[in-house]
């Protein structure tokens, strides 16, 4: 079973920055493609990054590109969204996303909220 835990959201002004963390259970980070998704009240789930399991690939949401940076912290079974330059419509709940790469499961963590408003 894999398990993921986030943390560092919470409530900047926009420009601000915030960095998310996610922890894994096990050597999930080592195998699974790691994503981070957002939520908004009213809105569907979204896909903002993603860093591959081989040679840490990376993809961005255009409507973050520049100002978010994923990372992964193998070692550590970490995987990181540092958040740059945020603007209120950043404001959503921020979740985990573990694809594992043989059944395509999808592993969630249970969010951590972020909030960008003055």
């Amino acid at each position: 079973q894999v398990q993921l835990v986030e943390s560092g959201g919470g409530l900047v002004q926009p420009g601000g920055s915030l960095r998310l963390s996610c922890a894994a259970s096990r050597d999930t980070v080592l195998t699974h493609l790691m994503r981070w998704y957002r939520q908004a009240p009213g809105k569907e789930r979204e896909l903002v990054a993603s860093i591959t399991s081989t040679n840490a690939i990376t993809n961005y949401a255009d409507s973050v590109k520049g100002r978010f940076t994923i990372s992964r912290d193998n070692a550590k079974k970490m995987v990181y969204l540092q958040m740059n330059s945020l603007k209120p419509e950043d404001t959503a709940l921020y979740y985990c996303n573990a694809l594992a790469p043989a059944t395509g499961y999808r592993y969630w963590g249970q969010g951590t909220q972020v909030t960008v408003s003055s």
